[in-house]
């Protein structure tokens, strides 16, 4: 069994296995690589498990003595993928000896590549431009935009023509559980950061803003009326937004529309947030489904990650997936709080 090691003074070595059958070789032991045994740790449903967890550090004299023996077990242990992870870029590899393994077969990724992988979300945290730039996803064409749209206009009539007797009920419902107006209407930003308004059915007690301004929606938030609890858990407010869909202000499939005074924080706060405008914003989402809900600037890092996965992997057949998932996630009563 190999033991993992440190290469010169910020990098190491761990070996992974996924399953019993794929071990995978991670080089980095900085914050970067901790931040991957920590995701492999939250995301159970990942193939990859940590099979050594400690880190013995060696001279830099003996990088190459080392690495040696590392490569020489990759035929015994069936080692199929290296993974650097390293804070410093600038660390010296055994660059000849990695660009061999690529040629004999094995991938050598990225640490933002291999995270995304086990995680569904592209780690903002410690993304570098380059990783961008350079890397796969963010496929456009005329295809995938008129096939997206073809199914935003067949969804969102269907969902009209089915949610009618909601759109006859709810109204009476919603006034006789609280004073004010059956729908609430409020700015959003959407795709190219153009603004437009939002409509649900209201939730909240008439004018919850009046006294306290914008301000974060908190789980059990005290603002939220009786049956506004009840539509919020099968996401039944949303119905009314079907007509955003289709008038091609949203999508039914992309990252949650938020305000202009959020957004404007969150643009300071979190690295590449403006990528959020480059599609439509959507009924759901890849974030709804994997993130449920945010109400901190971490929380809103956390969701944007799986917000910006789905825009660098977004196609038809993805949505759909999404769009199943939310079927699921709205019958067992699990929506947006």
């Amino acid at each position: 069994m190999l033991s993992p090691l440190f290469i010169g003074t910020d990098t190491g070595v761990q070996r992974f296995t996924k399953g019993n059958k794929s071990p995978i070789l991670m080089i980095g032991s900085g914050v970067i690589a901790e931040r991957i045994l920590a995701a492999l740790e939250q995301y159970h449903g990942s193939d990859y498990g940590v099979v050594h967890s400690k880190l013995d550090s060696i001279s830099p004299g003996s990088v190459m003595k080392e690495w040696n023996q590392i490569t020489d077990t990759f035929g015994e242990e069936g080692i199929k993928k290296v993974v650097i992870a390293m804070d410093n870029p600038r660390t010296q590899l055994p660059i000849e000896a990695l660009l061999s393994l690529r040629a004999s077969g094995i991938p050598v990724v990225d640490a933002a590549s291999f995270y995304e992988e086990i995680s569904g979300r592209v780690p903002v945290e410690f993304l570098r431009p380059s990783d961008l730039i350079f890397g796969e996803g963010f496929r456009r064409s005329k295809l995938i935009y008129i096939t997206k749209r073809a199914m935003d206009l067949c969804f969102s009539i269907l969902g009209l023509i089915l949610s009618l007797p909601f759109f006859l009920i709810l109204p009476i419902l919603i006034k006789l559980d609280s004073k004010g107006p059956v729908f609430y209407r409020q700015e959003r930003v959407g795709w190219y950061g153009r603004t437009f308004n939002i409509i649900k059915f209201r939730t909240m007690v008439d004018k919850a803003e009046a006294v306290s301004g914008p301000v974060w929606a908190e789980c059990n938030d005290p603002r939220i009326t009786r049956l506004g609890r009840f539509m919020r858990r099968y996401r039944l407010d949303e119905l009314p937004q079907l007509i955003n869909i289709l008038t091609g202000k949203m999508s039914f499939v992309g990252p949650r529309p938020e305000r202009p005074v959020f957004v404007q924080q969150l643009r300071e706060k979190i690295p590449f947030y403006s990528l959020r405008f480059t599609v439509k914003p959507g009924l759901t989402g890849w974030a709804q489904i994997r993130f449920q809900y945010s109400s901190t600037l971490q929380e809103s890092q956390e969701k944007f990650g799986h917000d910006l996965y789905y825009i660098k992997h977004s196609s038809p057949l993805f949505d759909l997936a999404i769009i199943t998932d939310t079927i699921r996630v709205v019958l067992m009563g699990f929506g947006a709080k």
